[in-house]
């Protein structure tokens, strides 16, 4: 029996995060007929969404599933969507998905050149990194971008603070300053309370966060900390290259004691982005301030005379190994937003050819 008594409980979607002028993008007839609910779990083609009261596991509806196109068309951890709640309100279809203020995404892992969506409606993203041996700026370039591009406030965790000396640490993090001076950066240990505390102290009731980082960081055990019970297993840092393992296979959003939410997710071993223009220049900043100098406008920043960035380099005003990374992922981005055009249009091909098979079946009957 469906559930079609859909009273809003504002104070419980408030809860989990919801902006009241997401009321202005719903039809009448919309607020009347569907409920609103958040993701709060995706694994495969599996969900879990959330009232802000209760729970329930829940699949796309036909009619949405029909006419999805791309990945973004799909439902990803933390976003809003309409729905309908079924057998006393212990099963739900989702009819359509909110407009979402961002969305955190990357290319899939592997040789397939496709989105993967990793998190939506994020307010800040944690992208932490650990003080030891996997101190890694290049990566947090890549982080950088891609956090930056989906319109999401980044903030720097440095972990193991305990693993390394003070002065080792302040090093550390004058050069991640160096690189964006306006980033804001906390170093902390999981053993330290007084550290823990002041990472709680960023922590702002019904906004929305996510955990990034490589496996071995740190990210589950902090994530208990801030739940304040052992809630998800935590796994060793290999001794033999300083790895991590994946301790979280699965995407999900937490309520945290003081009222703010996060999403953890799965350690990234790869890093490949796209479309992410406005990301590179956000991160890139200086990099792009210095190429409005160039002589060319269409500089590769490689080998021309009259090359501002180059210059910026042999005067040792901009690191080497800064613009080399800024050139590899500009490079990749193009690379795979070329290969993904490619893929598009052969999906498009094909959808029209199966249109017209059907269409001919039809006329033979």
């Amino acid at each position: 029996m469906d559930d079609k008594r859909h009273k809003y409980d504002s104070a419980a979607l408030k809860g989990l995060g919801f902006d009241e002028g997401l009321y202005s993008e719903l039809l009448p007839s919309q607020i009347k007929e569907f409920a609103i609910a958040r993701v709060v779990s995706v694994h495969k083609n599996r969900f879990i969404i959330s009232d802000g009261g209760k729970e329930c596991r829940a699949e796309m509806a036909g009619r949405l599933l029909f006419n999805t196109e791309t990945v973004f068309d799909y439902p990803a951890v933390g976003d809003w969507i309409l729905g309908d709640f079924h057998n006393s309100r212990t099963f739900a279809v989702i009819h359509s998905i909110l407009p979402r203020k961002s969305l955190l995404k990357r290319k899939t892992p592997g040789d397939k050149v496709d989105f993967q969506l990793i998190a939506a409606n994020i307010d800040t993203a944690f992208i932490m990194q650990s003080l030891d041996h996997n101190f890694n700026p290049r990566r947090l370039e890549r982080y950088l971008v891609m956090v930056n591009e989906s319109n999401i406030c980044p903030v720097v965790l440095l972990s193991k603070s305990d693993l390394v000396d003070p002065a080792e640490a302040q090093s550390r993090m004058n050069e991640i300053r160096v690189l964006s001076p306006d980033l804001q950066i906390k170093a902390f240990s999981n053993t330290c309370p007084h550290s823990l505390d002041a990472l709680k102290g960023l922590l702002i009731t019904n906004k929305t966060y996510c955990l990034l980082g490589s496996s071995g960081v740190g990210k589950t055990t902090l994530l208990n900390n801030l739940i304040g019970q052992d809630m998800f297993k935590t796994k060793n840092v290999r001794e033999k290259d300083g790895k991590g393992r994946h301790a979280t296979t699965s995407r999900q959003l937490i309520k945290l004691p003081p009222g703010a939410m996060i999403i953890d997710t799965p350690g990234m071993r790869e890093l490949g982005n796209f479309s992410v223009e406005k990301g590179l220049d956000e991160t890139f900043s200086d990099i792009k301030a210095l190429s409005e100098k160039c002589k060319f406008s269409d500089c590769t920043h490689s080998h021309e005379n009259g090359c501002a960035v180059l210059a910026a380099v042999k005067n040792g005003d901009l690191p080497e190994e800064r613009l080399q990374n800024y050139l590899k992922i500009n490079k990749e981005a193009a690379y795979h937003e070329m290969s993904y055009i490619e893929k598009r249009h052969k999906d498009k091909q094909f959808a029209k050819f199966c249109k017209q098979v059907m269409k001919q079946k039809k006329y033979r009957r």
